[in-house]
């Protein structure tokens, strides 16, 4: 049976004497939300509840002298809603119960609370459920440790997007909630997929369901639509089998999809906006049959924007996410598809005629030509499974299959001169890739004396294929080709603007790139995880995994297979003084497989990462709100390879560094409908072949606030806002020239009509309709934003 722990003082013993406390109450049938508003008011009692959980009920009141227990049960009769208390006299209520999604395991079964239990609750069949999820505040993460486990339990700083914040900013895009979390920056990609970096590293390939992506998923990520939240664990995460060929010591993002459920879901989102176009979505979800042994969801959404504020053309994109589940006793199963067609603009940009910002091209001069852009089409197929094997142990194994086709066309400019003469040459490229995900693992729950064992035995293999030459292998996976085409020098002046033509008309005849490295890489890893509970106030997390992986070589010109293994490590444990305080200190080892080949013509070492990280968590408000400060240094042996400029291109690595920094970071309700999140990001980089680091602001800060007004008459009206600051970074502008990208503030704003079945939200980015520069810039490339976006987004019930 799953507990729901209430996570609070010693008051929460109050639990009885709250409950049973006579109001007089006058509260007539009306939405939900409305009614536990004036229960609060009326009762002098503090309700939380997930807007995504309350949102299209309707309650049919509660009048007279009643027990507060009394005057809930009215309140919520006829849902599948239940309530707890969790302070002196605080109360949340949230579903009956929770499923953890398919294939994780929670390690609240079984486990000694170090609070007192405040009530039982009976598991329904819903899948895709976070325990915890109260407005911004998570409590559990699925991806750190490949189970569901409580935040406070790890030693591991792991940031969590949750539903209700996401809507909130009115966000449609990963990107759009990320780059505001704590030591993460949005870097954007010209004429390519933009990427994440977190503590000064690149992001890698990232995680979906906890699963490893084989090759990059940025522009193809999901819409938000179809995302539960967005998980960002701070660290190398090569213990959970992320070793992409990409840097990926500083963290991952792990995206958690929506689930099929029993509880139905009928749901249409629309929005129209300035340069985001307009978009139409539906999420359907709900039993197959009477027993609700089969459950399905159903997402598809689609938009188009005509132009940029720039006037690069044709951005448009289309989403669907079908899949269906199946549980009967201790056996689960689901299987899930996803079809994604993006087609991104060549972000809005500048040229730099000298070396500063102030010596670049007008804004209103387009720097290219207006289809400019990147594809990105990603068919996902994929399944979860679990079996119960009886006395706390499981089975559970899930796999994914990926194939990727991307191409892209854009203009670039070299050789620029103060008075806008430039050399223009067009690019462009096509490649296909394929990778699929596999983890199969045995999980088990026992005690020994005053210790409390949570075990993880694992298997994973993995492949991916980045193709090569004209992809001409036989493996079944299908043939792939990675071709770049440029053209030669065009004079053209970007002062006197005029019209370039589409730079895929401008090609030489293709040539192949030339491999560096093999075209498949292959990598298993045996994994073992022991998650320790020492009586109520230890925790320690202790895993070991060994990785092997191959390098295949598919051509008369590439190194034959390579084979290499590494042993990973992880270490943290974790003390609470105080139930609502959480002291650690963890060590984790990253590493980095390189596929490029050195001067003896074989693939050069891997490169490895060693982080030391410490932190407290701090439970606040009746354990409403969190806060959290974590520190940390990352040390890697060498990073990005030097390729030689002439032929035959071999490579170098290159030289290593040293990533220090701060985060701290609060999230929950302190005051009745007040929502709060914010973060403050220091970071210091240092190369150690005493390069500066480039795109990489000291410091960053957000906050977000979301207030529900709770007077009589506005309780169906929120606004929201928030600011986002960074201070100056470095663009690389050739050489050892660098210029300063200045630091800057962005604010943005909402308000919300939240009515019984549907709700509208007016909302402005870049409100004082400043100009914006990103945090990466070079000499050919400076991407900014102008001018104030402004949104309207509604959701409706049907």
């Amino acid at each position: 049976m799953l507990l729901a722990l209430a996570l609070a003082s010693p008051r929460v013993l109050a639990v009885a004497p709250l409950l049973s406390t006579q109001t007089t109450l006058s509260i007539p049938a009306q939405p939900l939300p409305e009614a536990l508003m004036a229960l609060g008011r009326q009762a002098d009692v503090q309700i939380l509840a997930a807007s995504g959980a309350v949102e299209g009920r309707h309650s049919p009141g509660a009048s007279g002298s009643l027990p507060l227990a009394q005057a809930l049960t009215r309140l919520l009769q006829g849902t599948d809603l239940d309530y707890e208390v969790v302070g002196a006299r605080t109360v949340v209520v949230r579903r009956r119960a929770f499923m953890p999604a398919l294939s994780f395991e929670s390690r609240l079964r079984g486990a000694k609370p170090s609070v007192p239990i405040v009530s039982a609750l009976d598991p329904v069949q819903v899948s895709g459920v976070i325990p915890g999820d109260i407005g911004f505040k998570a409590d559990a993460t699925r991806g750190a440790t490949r189970t569901d486990t409580d935040l406070v339990d790890v030693p591991q700083s792991v940031s969590v997007v949750t539903r209700d914040l996401m809507d909130s900013q009115q966000a449609f895009e990963v990107a759009d909630v990320v780059r505001h979390v704590a030591g993460v920056d949005y870097v954007d990609g010209f004429g390519g997929p933009p990427l994440f970096r977190i503590r000064g590293f690149n992001a890698g390939n990232g995680l979906t369901d906890g699963m490893p992506n084989g090759v990059a998923r940025i522009e193809d990520l999901p819409p938000l639509i179809g995302v539960e939240r967005v998980e960002v664990l701070k660290g190398p995460e090569a213990i959970l089998g992320e070793a992409s060929v990409d840097n990926n010591f500083g963290g991952a993002v792990n995206i958690v999809m929506k689930r099929p459920q029993a509880e139905p879901v009928r749901q249409m989102t629309v929005s129209a906006g300035r340069y985001d176009g307009t978009r139409l979505g539906f999420d359907f979800a709900g039993a197959l049959d009477a027993q609700g042994q089969f459950t399905y969801r159903l997402i598809a959404e689609g938009n188009d924007a005509h132009r940029t504020a720039q006037g690069y053309r044709g951005k448009r994109g289309s989403y669907l996410a079908p899949s269906i589940a199946w549980r009967s006793g201790g056996t689960r199963l689901l299987l899930g598809a996803e079809y994604i067609d993006n087609r991104v603009p060549v972000p809005d940009h500048v040229v730099l005629l000298g070396d500063t910002l102030g010596a670049s091209s007008p804004f209103d001069v387009l720097p290219g030509n207006a289809s400019d852009h990147a594809r990105f089409r990603t068919r996902r197929a994929y399944y979860m499974a679990e079996q119960s094997l009886g006395s706390g142990w499981s089975l559970r194994s899930r796999g994914q299959y990926v194939s990727q086709h991307d191409s892209g066309q854009a203009w670039a400019f070299v050789n620029t001169q103060p008075s806008g003469e430039a050399g223009a040459q067009a690019n462009a490229y096509r490649y296909s890739d394929a990778f699929y995900t596999l983890q199969n693992e045995l999980a088990g729950h026992f005690e020994q004396g005053a210790l409390t064992h949570e075990l993880l035995f694992g298997f994973d293999y993995a492949r991916t294929r980045t193709g090569t030459g004209t992809g001409n292998g036989s493996d079944a996976l299908a043939d792939t080709a990675n071709t770049v085409t440029t053209s030669r020098l065009h004079s053209f002046n970007l002062m006197l603007g005029g019209h370039l033509p589409s730079a895929r008309s401008n090609e030489l005849s293709i040539d192949a790139v030339r491999p560096l490295g093999g075209s498949w890489s292959t990598q298993t890893g045996v994994f073992a995880q022991d998650q320790i509970a020492v009586g109520e106030s230890w925790d320690v997390l202790a895993a070991l995994r060994r990785t092997t992986y191959a390098l295949h070589g598919n051509g008369t010109d590439t190194a034959p297979t390579q084979r290499r293994s590494i042993w990973i490590p992880r270490l943290g444990v974790v003390y609470k003084p105080a139930p609502d305080v959480s002291l650690y200190a963890s060590s984790a080892t990253g590493f980095q497989a390189d596929s490029l080949l050195g001067e003896d013509g074989r693939p050069l070492p891997p490169s490895v990462s060693r982080q030391l990280e410490a932190g407290a968590r701090f439970g606040l408000f009746d354990q409403r709100a969190r806060l959290t400060v974590a520190t940390y240094r990352i040390r890697l042996d060498h990073s990005v390879d030097l390729i030689s400029p002439e032929p035959p291109y071999f490579a170098t690595p290159g030289p290593g560094q040293t990533n220090r920094g701060v985060e701290i970071e609060f999230e929950g309700q302190p005051l009745p409908g007040l929502d709060l999140s914010t973060s403050y990001t220091q970071a210091r980089i240092r190369n150690h072949d005493g390069s500066l680091p480039v795109a990489s602001p000291r410091r960053q800060a957000n906050v977000w606030v979301n207030y529900r007004f709770q007077r009589a008459g506005w309780q169906a009206w929120s606004v929201a806002g928030g600011i986002f600051a960074r201070s100056r970074s470095l663009g690389h502008a050739g050489d050892s020239t660098y210029f300063d990208i200045p630091g800057q503030a962005s604010m943005e704003l909402g308000i919300t009509y939240h009515a019984d079945r549907w709700r509208m939200t007016l909302g402005a980015k870049n409100l004082f309709a400043r100009t914006l520069y990103a945090v990466d810039a070079n000499q050919s490339f400076v991407p900014l934003r102008e001018g104030r976006v402004v949104r309207l987004s509604a959701a409706f019930d049907l």
